[in-house]
């Protein structure tokens, strides 16, 4: 694992960074990991999301599955609107 060193960081940064970390019942630099992790995606999750984005429009795209004779939902809700 690396090792990150951070110098000259202004005081009131510090400070809101110290406040967050308390807060949260965290060391700085659990809460500085934290930050980075939900901030700076690893090339892991970026093909995850991207995995589930190529799902999501497959979904979309597909046609709705009629079951037999019966009318779809989208039918159901027109004729529903139109009494």
């Amino acid at each position: 694992m690396a090792t990150l060193y951070v110098e000259n960081v202004p005081d009131e940064l510090y400070e809101a960074l110290r406040t967050a970390a308390r807060s949260r019942r965290r060391s700085i630099a659990a809460e500085v990991t934290a930050l980075l992790e939900a901030h700076f995606p690893t090339q892991k999750t970026l093909k995850a999301r991207r995995a589930l984005l190529r799902k999501i429009e497959r979904m979309q795209s597909a046609r709705p599955l009629s079951h037999g004779p019966f009318p779809s939902t989208e039918e159901m809700q027109r004729e529903d609107r139109e009494r």
